[in-house]
């Protein structure tokens, strides 16, 4: 009978943090293992070291590499992978010989740990089991005796190796936050606190829980001093979720207590941002962007804006789009400059219209309104097809959130017998499944079967894919709400390259 596998957590660094079922594995234990690095003490088994019986067999797992690029054909990535193969298959003979191994694991077995990479290799072949330990930024938190979120304050746990931009993002679309890995990458992490806004709270706290430990704030740090044992804790901010605060049910704050700045009402521009990439984003709407004080928007669209000092970011659902201008209509009439985003061209089934549609209120008659245009999601389909909306072209949305399911079959009628090239946004989504095979069949009511059509998903992405078939042959099923169509008319064709183009007259 085979062996049982272990993967406990001992704790951050104190060993009175490590959990009476942990002490009871260890003391009971055929086999203790543990990772370390070359030439140094393994952590974990330091702070279980009092529990580890004597005589018992011992496995270190040493890494060959912690940093920098080692001399294999891989590279990184491929001497650790080697390593995790090796160690997992000096494990597994202990385990098939019958015996029980405990694999040590700093903090929590499944938080950042190498137990993970023994877990993939052997957890199909032994029994495995896993206790949780105190992970480090549990402890760290009760270093600096902060409270890190609370109610409906959303925690992000980010490592500092990410790219400087997306630190600074989304610390900024966060309440509270840990952020690890540091070391070397402390100086672009306290960067990116200060240009998120967050850097005044953050706390930076080194071997917590250890005899060594110490916190300062994160502005106090010498970068030189930082180890790789050190993270910083971010306090959520949740004045506005507390009785009495400022948010409301769509996530933005109640405007009713806004401040306000200046003598008198600022523009509000809607900011048309492009397909996706950052070269289709214009430098007027580039220019607007890094003026601004505020960015409201659709989550997904707020965070493509960077992230820079002094800019407060409102990032909502995808159906709150007249309470999301109200409160950029807000925010402006306060004095203060606010942005709102859309995807592609703010005009076109963007927030531009949900803008004027709330500026109705003749509370926001002394708000000026500028609309800054954008690529449109269709221009940019049409330019990786070649031409097809080389002539009179429509374009419709298959959602029937805001317009019933008739008038879309009405409309769509209309457009066939009219023979124009149709671009339809909106497709598909995870409740609405039907609609495309709906429309389909109602387009070949009227088109011809062999009628081209274009299907550009994700254009401008990484990933995106462009494919040209007929009415006919398009498979409704593949179809969701990454996708945008074109379905030619008359006067469109397919070239022997491929590329589809739509004449400018029908003879």
């Amino acid at each position: 009978m085979t062996g049982r596998l272990y993967g406990v957590g001992v704790g951050p660094g104190d060993p009175e943090l490590t959990t009476l079922k942990a002490a009871r594995l260890i003391g009971a234990a055929d086999v203790i293992a543990y990772h370390s690095g070359v030439g140094k003490e393994s952590n974990a088994r330091r702070i279980a070291a009092d529990l580890i019986p004597h005589g018992l067999i011992e496995e270190n797992l040493v890494y060959p590499v912690t940093t920098g690029l080692p001399d294999h054909p891989g590279g990184y990535a491929g001497a650790m992978a080697e390593f995790y193969e090796a160690s997992s298959e000096r494990l597994a003979v202990h385990l098939e010989a019958g015996r029980t191994v405990v694999l040590l694991a700093e903090g929590d077995p499944l938080f950042y740990g190498s137990f993970m990479y023994m877990h993939d290799r052997l957890s199909d072949r032994f029994r495995t089991e896993i206790v949780p330990g105190v992970p480090s930024f549990a402890a760290a938190t009760a270093s600096v005796a902060t409270p890190l979120v609370r109610q409906t304050d959303v925690l992000t746990i980010l490592p500092g190796t990410l790219p400087e931009s997306e630190l600074a993002r989304r610390l900024a679309d966060t309440q509270g936050a840990i952020i690890m890995k540091l070391g070397r990458t402390f100086p672009r992490v306290r960067s990116a606190l200060e240009q998120a806004g967050r850097l005044d709270h953050a706390m930076y706290v080194e071997r917590a829980s250890m005899p060594e430990q110490r916190w300062l704030p994160v502005r106090d740090v010498d970068p030189e001093t930082v180890p790789y044992f050190s993270l910083i804790v971010v306090p959520g901010d949740s004045v506005a979720d507390t009785p009495g605060g400022r948010r409301s049910a769509t996530g933005l704050p109640r405007s009713a207590s806004l401040p306000r700045c200046g003598d008198g009402p600022a523009e509000l521009t809607v900011v048309g941002l492009g397909p996706g990439p950052a070269a289709w984003l214009t430098p007027e709407a580039a220019a607007v962007l890094a003026g601004v004080d505020h960015v409201v928007g659709y989550a997904p669209y707020v965070d493509r804006v960077p992230q820079r000092i002094g800019l407060s970011r409102h990032a909502s659902g995808n159906t709150v789009e007249v309470d999301r201008a109200r409160f950029a209509l807000d925010l402006a009439l306060a004095g203060e400059q606010v942005a709102v985003v859309s995807g592609g061209d703010a005009g076109v089934f963007g927030m531009a219209a949900a803008v004027f549609e709330a500026a109705e209120d003749p509370a926001y008659a002394g708000v000026p309104i500028r609309v800054v245009p954008g690529i449109s999601a269709v221009q940019a389909v049409a330019a990786r097809a070649g031409a097809p909306i080389g002539g009179d072209f429509a374009v419709m949305s298959l959602s029937d959130r805001l317009k019933g399911w008739p008038v879309i079959e009405r409309r769509l009628r209309a457009i066939a017998e009219a023979d124009l090239v149709l671009a339809i946004y909106n497709p598909a989504s995870r409740s609405r499944t039907t609609q495309v095979a709906e429309a389909q069949k109602l387009l070949l009511e009227v088109r011809s079967a062999d009628t081209p059509v274009v299907v550009g998903r994700d254009i401008g992405r990484a990933g995106e894919s462009l494919t040209v078939t007929t009415l006919a042959e398009l498979e409704a099923d593949t179809i969701d709400m990454k996708c945008l169509l074109i379905v030619g008319a008359r006067g469109t064709r397919v070239s022997t390259s491929g590329r589809v183009w739509t004449a400018r007259s029908v003879g």
